[in-house]
Protein backbone atom coordinates (compact mmCIF):
# COMPACT_ATOMS: atom_id res chain seq x y z
CA UNK A 1 0.00 0.00 0.00
CA UNK A 2 1.38 3.69 -0.90
CA UNK A 3 0.38 6.99 -0.17
CA UNK A 4 -0.88 8.69 -3.42
CA UNK A 5 -2.25 11.63 -1.46
CA UNK A 6 -2.53 13.72 1.77
CA UNK A 7 -5.34 16.08 1.97
CA UNK A 8 -6.51 19.32 4.22
CA UNK A 9 -10.26 20.57 4.55
CA UNK A 10 -10.58 24.18 4.57
CA UNK A 11 -13.81 26.13 6.29
CA UNK A 12 -16.85 25.82 3.51
CA UNK A 13 -20.16 27.25 4.02
CA UNK A 14 -23.49 25.57 2.03
CA UNK A 15 -26.93 25.89 2.51
CA UNK A 16 -28.54 23.00 3.82
CA UNK A 17 -32.44 22.77 3.72
CA UNK A 18 -32.58 26.52 3.87
CA UNK A 19 -29.76 26.61 6.62
CA UNK A 20 -26.30 27.68 6.73
CA UNK A 21 -23.88 25.02 7.31
CA UNK A 22 -20.51 25.00 7.80
CA UNK A 23 -18.10 21.84 6.58
CA UNK A 24 -15.14 20.61 6.27
CA UNK A 25 -15.55 17.85 3.73
CA UNK A 26 -13.96 19.84 1.18
CA UNK A 27 -10.64 18.31 0.93
CA UNK A 28 -8.02 18.92 -1.59
CA UNK A 29 -4.39 17.52 -1.72
CA UNK A 30 -1.54 19.28 -0.74
CA UNK A 31 2.45 19.57 -1.83
CA UNK A 32 3.95 19.08 2.12
CA UNK A 33 3.07 16.02 4.59
CA UNK A 34 0.90 16.22 7.23
CA UNK A 35 0.86 15.47 10.94
CA UNK A 36 -1.68 13.07 12.86
CA UNK A 37 -2.67 14.10 16.04
CA UNK A 38 -3.85 12.31 18.58
CA UNK A 39 -7.36 13.94 17.69
CA UNK A 40 -6.88 15.22 14.74
CA UNK A 41 -5.03 16.50 11.29
CA UNK A 42 -3.31 19.13 12.11
CA UNK A 43 -4.43 22.26 10.10
CA UNK A 44 -7.72 20.21 8.84
CA UNK A 45 -10.90 21.62 10.02
CA UNK A 46 -13.42 19.52 11.41
CA UNK A 47 -16.77 21.06 12.26
CA UNK A 48 -19.36 19.16 14.45
CA UNK A 49 -17.06 17.05 16.43
CA UNK A 50 -19.90 14.30 17.71
CA UNK A 51 -19.68 12.49 14.81
CA UNK A 52 -16.07 13.93 13.15
CA UNK A 53 -12.70 14.12 14.82
CA UNK A 54 -11.97 12.78 18.09
CA UNK A 55 -9.39 9.70 19.42
CA UNK A 56 -11.37 7.10 17.61
CA UNK A 57 -11.99 9.08 14.23
CA UNK A 58 -8.70 10.75 14.48
CA UNK A 59 -7.75 10.22 10.52
CA UNK A 60 -9.79 8.63 7.65
CA UNK A 61 -8.79 6.81 4.80
CA UNK A 62 -9.68 6.19 1.38
CA UNK A 63 -8.20 3.74 -1.59
CA UNK A 64 -7.53 5.44 -4.88
CA UNK A 65 -8.61 2.05 -6.24
CA UNK A 66 -12.78 2.99 -5.38
CA UNK A 67 -12.27 5.97 -7.26
CA UNK A 68 -12.60 4.78 -10.84
CA UNK A 69 -15.66 2.76 -9.28
CA UNK A 70 -17.09 6.36 -8.41
CA UNK A 71 -15.95 7.94 -11.22
CA UNK A 72 -18.45 5.99 -13.49
CA UNK A 73 -21.68 6.28 -11.34
CA UNK A 74 -20.86 10.12 -11.03
CA UNK A 75 -18.83 11.14 -13.75
CA UNK A 76 -20.02 15.06 -13.97
CA UNK A 77 -18.52 15.73 -10.96
CA UNK A 78 -15.30 17.57 -10.61
CA UNK A 79 -12.76 14.86 -9.05
CA UNK A 80 -9.89 15.30 -6.93
CA UNK A 81 -7.69 13.08 -4.02
CA UNK A 82 -9.76 14.00 -1.16
CA UNK A 83 -13.56 13.48 -2.44
CA UNK A 84 -14.82 11.61 -0.31
CA UNK A 85 -12.99 13.52 3.14
CA UNK A 86 -10.10 11.46 3.90
CA UNK A 87 -7.01 12.79 4.85
CA UNK A 88 -4.92 10.29 3.27
CA UNK A 89 -5.78 8.75 -0.23
CA UNK A 90 -4.33 5.12 -0.27
CA UNK A 91 -3.41 3.39 -3.34
CA UNK A 92 -3.89 -0.91 -2.29
CA UNK A 93 -6.14 0.16 0.60
CA UNK A 94 -8.87 -2.57 0.76
CA UNK A 95 -11.14 -2.89 3.38
CA UNK A 96 -11.53 -6.72 3.23
CA UNK A 97 -8.17 -7.28 4.44
CA UNK A 98 -8.59 -5.12 7.13
CA UNK A 99 -9.58 -6.41 11.27
CA UNK A 100 -10.27 -3.96 13.88
CA UNK A 101 -7.51 -2.97 16.03
CA UNK A 102 -5.32 -3.55 13.42
CA UNK A 103 -2.26 -1.57 13.73
CA UNK A 104 -0.44 0.38 10.70
CA UNK A 105 2.58 1.56 9.92
CA UNK A 106 2.00 5.57 7.60
CA UNK A 107 4.79 7.53 7.06
CA UNK A 108 6.37 8.71 10.39
CA UNK A 109 2.72 7.61 12.58
CA UNK A 110 1.40 3.94 13.88
CA UNK A 111 -2.30 4.10 13.63
CA UNK A 112 -5.36 1.65 15.18
CA UNK A 113 -8.01 0.97 12.27
CA UNK A 114 -10.88 1.77 15.14
CA UNK A 115 -14.15 1.52 12.24
CA UNK A 116 -15.74 1.94 9.32
CA UNK A 117 -17.36 5.44 8.09
CA UNK A 118 -20.65 6.01 8.48
CA UNK A 119 -21.90 8.39 6.10
CA UNK A 120 -23.75 11.60 6.54
CA UNK A 121 -25.56 14.42 4.75
CA UNK A 122 -22.28 16.29 4.31
CA UNK A 123 -21.29 13.37 2.08
CA UNK A 124 -23.94 14.17 -0.33
CA UNK A 125 -23.50 18.14 -0.14
CA UNK A 126 -19.61 16.80 -1.54
CA UNK A 127 -21.13 14.89 -4.09
CA UNK A 128 -24.12 17.18 -4.68
CA UNK A 129 -26.84 14.68 -4.39
CA UNK A 130 -27.84 13.11 -0.77
CA UNK A 131 -28.70 9.76 -3.54
CA UNK A 132 -24.48 8.76 -2.64
CA UNK A 133 -25.54 7.78 0.65
CA UNK A 134 -27.69 5.11 -0.40
CA UNK A 135 -24.95 4.32 -2.95
CA UNK A 136 -22.15 4.66 -0.48
CA UNK A 137 -24.00 1.99 1.81
CA UNK A 138 -24.57 -0.36 -0.73
CA UNK A 139 -20.90 -0.42 -1.79
CA UNK A 140 -18.16 -2.32 0.06
CA UNK A 141 -15.98 0.50 0.17
CA UNK A 142 -16.60 2.63 3.21
CA UNK A 143 -13.53 3.55 4.09
CA UNK A 144 -11.06 3.24 7.69
CA UNK A 145 -10.95 5.47 10.50
CA UNK A 146 -8.19 5.33 12.60
CA UNK A 147 -6.59 6.30 15.99
CA UNK A 148 -3.39 7.35 16.21
CA UNK A 149 -0.68 5.51 18.39
CA UNK A 150 2.41 7.29 17.14
CA UNK A 151 1.87 11.19 16.06
CA UNK A 152 4.16 11.97 13.12
CA UNK A 153 4.47 12.84 9.53
CA UNK A 154 2.56 11.29 6.73
CA UNK A 155 3.31 12.69 2.97
CA UNK A 156 2.83 11.32 -1.04
CA UNK A 157 4.63 8.32 -1.77
CA UNK A 158 5.13 6.78 2.18
CA UNK A 159 4.40 3.57 2.06
CA UNK A 160 1.65 1.43 4.51
CA UNK A 161 2.68 -1.47 6.21
CA UNK A 162 0.35 -4.00 8.49
CA UNK A 163 2.34 -3.88 12.23
CA UNK A 164 0.07 -5.71 14.84
CA UNK A 165 -3.41 -7.73 14.71
CA UNK A 166 -5.21 -9.16 17.17
CA UNK A 167 -5.96 -13.41 17.52
CA UNK A 168 -9.44 -12.67 18.33
CA UNK A 169 -10.93 -9.55 16.04
CA UNK A 170 -13.78 -8.67 13.42
CA UNK A 171 -13.40 -7.88 9.71
CA UNK A 172 -14.00 -3.70 9.15
CA UNK A 173 -16.64 -5.64 6.60
CA UNK A 174 -18.25 -7.75 9.03
CA UNK A 175 -18.64 -4.32 11.01
CA UNK A 176 -19.53 -2.78 7.87
CA UNK A 177 -22.28 -5.55 7.38
CA UNK A 178 -23.83 -5.46 10.85
CA UNK A 179 -24.03 -1.49 10.74
CA UNK A 180 -26.51 -1.89 7.32
CA UNK A 181 -27.63 -5.37 6.78
CA UNK A 182 -31.40 -6.12 8.01
CA UNK A 183 -30.00 -10.03 8.25
CA UNK A 184 -27.48 -9.86 11.60
CA UNK A 185 -25.70 -12.80 13.16
CA UNK A 186 -26.85 -11.92 16.93
CA UNK A 187 -23.42 -13.83 18.44
CA UNK A 188 -21.26 -11.95 15.87
CA UNK A 189 -23.13 -8.21 16.46
CA UNK A 190 -22.75 -8.91 20.22
CA UNK A 191 -19.52 -9.23 20.11
CA UNK A 192 -18.42 -6.16 17.70
CA UNK A 193 -20.80 -4.26 20.26
CA UNK A 194 -18.44 -5.35 23.32
CA UNK A 195 -15.20 -5.38 21.19
CA UNK A 196 -12.82 -3.16 23.23
CA UNK A 197 -11.26 -2.07 20.24
CA UNK A 198 -14.28 -1.24 18.39
CA UNK A 199 -15.11 2.73 17.55
CA UNK A 200 -17.18 5.10 20.09
CA UNK A 201 -19.81 5.97 17.02
CA UNK A 202 -20.11 2.49 15.63
CA UNK A 203 -20.45 0.75 19.00
CA UNK A 204 -23.06 2.87 19.56
CA UNK A 205 -24.79 2.11 16.38
CA UNK A 206 -24.27 -2.16 16.65
CA UNK A 207 -25.53 -1.42 20.55
CA UNK A 208 -28.92 0.23 19.21
CA UNK A 209 -28.79 -2.64 17.28
CA UNK A 210 -28.76 -5.07 19.46
CA UNK A 211 -30.79 -3.66 21.88
CA UNK A 212 -33.73 -3.81 18.82
CA UNK A 213 -33.47 -7.34 18.68
CA UNK A 214 -34.42 -7.80 22.57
Amino acid sequence: MKVVSVNIGKKQTVSWRGKAVQTGIYKYPVDRSIILGETDVEGDVVYDRRYHGGVDKACYLYSKDHYAFWKEKYPDLDWNNGMFGENITIEGLNEAELQIGDILYIGECRVQVSQPRQPCFKLGIRFETQKILKDFIAAPFPGVYVRVIQPGAVQKGDHVQLSERLHDSIGLLEVWELLYSKNQDQDLLEFAAHFQHMGTDAKESLLKKLNEMD
